[in-house]
């Protein structure tokens, strides 16, 4: 495989179709140099590995000979072509000519498209030609003939284009064969109505797969274009790209957040419902994490950046997301082998069609041409080959709005099959973080006790610590200060405060220093074997009191892993925490539980599933480096957001917000997505094979047949868009 050097990445500007992409990719894979080429009409971009000594101008001008426009993807853009470009890229710092599927810049209101104005054009030509007809009906047929050029010249250019790049059976071509032969029959007003027929087709599918490609980079525009940074005391506005990692911004209540960052002062309910879909704000303060385009509600917030424009989490997903839509699902592949032999067997059938009647029976000849000439008009491949790629172009972006990022249609296809989820339990199926769980007083309230471990955890970063002192401010307690502050090292920490010798840590510790009841102990014994760690606060030698906590589950834990199982899906614990606390979890969640293992241990489990039948089908869910194996192994590997960036690249697909209830809404989504592409595919064929049957039998001409294939497209795209009003259950 080559390396990052050798790959370069383009936006095309007009590519609408599956036709275009496999013209484009045709016409590039022929130059010399390039090793992998992959093409995305629903994205609209090209990614193409060469040696490095490639002529990049050359694949440019191959691109913009086809009448697309081209534009490298890592650079800035100013009126269709790089700002900073210094040579002439072969043609894409003109306009692209116009043509029958014009390609122009695809930016702008859709009626303000070439493609717009020439179907206008063809459009108004053909009501001239009618009103000519009636007028002056001895020159009725040449000026239907006139009206047919307008719209057919341009596509006919584009078919001989595309023969010439290696595609000579597409569907220009058809559409021209079956416009100049109607013509010779003496069809020239039902040609010129297929013509215009066509490009309305054409012109509606340009404006669905617009909408598809705008659902995710509508998502960049949630991010604000200027940050408000403070700079030695004082704020300046500065564009948000120019915002370093490690610069403090200021957000007021009821701005957008223009950057990836941690709060480092304030608190405020924060509405991120434009990324994550979410209605609830939520509350947010120092130390949480929050993204960029998501709503500060009613505090101004001072937030760290810690990740650039071009890698803040909205940039992340769209970046992926469109780098899926280039990685074809198994089903999209047959279709595309499939459509390589079916365009040249129509054209064979419809030669058939056209001369075997006349020559074997003696039929009229013109009668079986024009039946010929429809089955051409019938057989375009436009809506079947659309009708898996619209569906999962539709899917991926309404997942990414939603935080469901799957990376390719394979994983898409792959994620509904999933019969077992196996997931990690530390920050996948709890929050990765201890909390407090329970306060016992010995003799003391328990308000005092929380007050006095306070005392000594200020200022520590240990886990525990955090998890008593975040207690202590959700319980609006005043903590005292604290001196002589000192750890005991394996055992726990010492201190005064309030005039009061303290010491907090473990049981055994604390028994050392304090001599506990057996009701103590029994109580103590008990928190443990609920697989909570236990810390004994000892005043001036006696017992005060414990506190208990626990890595608690994420708070929609059970209910998703319900949703799983009502789907069918077996879902099984796997972590290397010791047995007693993943136990005590897997009881609370009603999860199959395997504990204590090592990373090995868990790939290694993940394989002996899979190896449960051809049937089985494994997701591995996690978050940590720990887990990176495993969910290289399984069939599915899905990374917590929260997780670290090695499972995030590991896994194929990722829940970004964290909730394990997402995991659910993924199989649903991609089930919806498979019934779909099952859908469209019969609307695509179904409608050839009756127009088929009725133009053998005379029922049906040259307009339902054109008919046939653009409504069948429309029909299959807007069905595809249905997805991209996904909501999970």
């Amino acid at each position: 495989m080559a390396d990052a050097a050798t790959q370069t990445r383009y936006r095309v500007d007009g590519m609408d179709c599956m036709g275009c992409a496999a013209k484009i990719d045709t016409a590039v894979r022929r130059l010399p140099g390039i090793e992998e080429v992959s093409v995305s009409a629903t994205a609209g971009t090209i990614t193409v590995r060469h040696n490095g000594q490639s002529d990049l101008t050359q694949l440019e001008r191959a691109v913009t000979g086809l009448g697309y426009g081209i534009t490298p993807a890592d650079r800035p853009t100013r009126a269709g072509r790089p700002a900073d470009a210094k040579h002439d890229h072969a043609g894409h710092d003109r306009e692209p000519e116009l043509h029958g599927h014009d390609h122009g810049p695809t930016a702008g209101p859709w009626w303000q498209s070439p493609k717009a104005k020439l179907t206008a054009a063809a459009g108004i030509a053909l009501i001239v030609a009618y009103g000519v007809g009636k007028l002056v009906p001895a020159i009725a047929p040449w000026a239907f003939v006139a009206a047919m050029s307008v719209g057919l010249v341009p596509i006919a250019r584009r078919a001989f284009m595309a023969a010439r790049a290696g595609t000579p059976f597409s569907i220009e071509m058809l559409m021209t064969i079956a416009a100049v032969g109607a013509v010779v029959i003496n069809a020239g007003e039902e040609a010129a109505t297929v013509v215009f027929l066509f490009l309305v087709g054409e012109l509606l599918e340009g404006v669905a797969a617009g909408r598809a490609r705008a659902s995710i980079q509508g998502l960049t525009a949630l991010v604000p274009k200027t940050a408000l940074v403070e700079t030695d005391g004082r704020t300046e506005e500065v564009p948000a790209e120019s915002v370093a990692v490690g610069a403090v911004i200021l957000v007021r209540p009821g701005d957008r957040i223009s950057a990836d960052g941690v709060i480092v002062s304030g608190e405020s309910a924060i509405d991120e419902a434009p990324v994550t879909g979410e209605s609830t704000p939520n509350r947010k303060r120092v130390d949480d994490a929050v993204f960029a385009g998501t709503i500060n509600g009613d505090a101004a917030l001072r937030i760290r950046v810690t990740a650039a424009a071009a890698d803040n989490t909205i940039a992340r997903v769209v970046k992926l997301v469109e780098e899926a839509q280039e990685s074809k699902a198994p089903t999209e592949r047959f279709i595309d082998r499939f459509s390589r032999h079916y365009t040249p067997g129509v054209v064979a059938v419809a030669a058939l069609v056209a001369s075997m009647p006349p020559l074997l029976f003696g039929a009229a000849w013109g009668e079986w041409v024009y039946k010929g000439l429809a089955i051409l008009l019938i057989g375009c491949p436009c809506a079947l080959v659309i009708s898996t790629p619209a569906a999962i172009a539709a899917s991926l972006s309404a997942g990414a709005r939603r935080g469901l990022l799957l990376k390719g249609g394979a994983v898409l296809e792959n994620v509904g099959r999933i019969t077992v989820a196996a997931f990690d339990k530390t920050g996948t199926l709890t929050e990765g973080k201890p909390k407090v769980t329970d306060v016992i007083g010995f003799g003391r309230a328990e308000a005092d006790v929380l007050r006095l471990a306070a005392a000594l955890e200020t200022g520590s970063s240990h886990p525990l610590a955090t998890a008593i002192l975040a207690r202590a401010k959700a319980d609006n307690i005043v903590v005292p200060a604290a001196e002589g502050g000192e750890a005991v090292g394996g055992k726990g920490v010492t201190g005064r405060a309030e005039g009061v010798t303290l010491f907090l840590g473990s049981a055994a510790a604390a028994g050392e220093r304090a001599a506990l009841t057996p009701e103590q102990i029994g109580r103590i014994e008990a928190l443990n074997a609920d697989g909570k760690s236990v810390a004994v606060l000892v005043a001036d030698g006696m017992p005060a009191g414990v506190i208990a906590m626990r890595d608690e589950p994420r708070a929609d834990a059970k209910a998703g892993l319900k949703a799983l199982t009502d789907a069918g899906i077996r879902t099984i614990m796997l972590t290397g925490d010791n047995r007693r606390t993943a136990e005590a979890v897997g009881k609370q969640l009603g999860i199959e539980v395997r504990a204590e293992l090592l990373p090995a241990d868990k790939q290694r489990i993940v394989q002996e599933l899979k190896a449960g039948g051809d049937d089985v089908a494994v997701a591995k869910i996690g978050d940590g480096i720990n887990d990176a194996p495993a969910l290289a192994a399984a069939d599915v590997g899905i990374a917590m957001g929260s997780g670290t960036d090695i499972a995030l690249e590991t896994a194929d697909a990722a829940v970004l917000h964290g909730r394990v209830s997402d995991v659910a809404a993924m199989v649903a989504l991609s089930k919806r997505a498979m019934r779909n592409i099952h859908q469209n595919i019969t609307i695509a064929l179904g409608l050839k094979a009756v127009f088929l049957v009725t133009t053998i039998a005379g029922l049906t001409g040259l307009w339902p047949a054109i008919l046939a294939d653009t409504g069948a497209t429309v029909l299959v795209t807007m069905n595809a868009l249905r997805l991209l009003k996904f909501k999970e259950a």
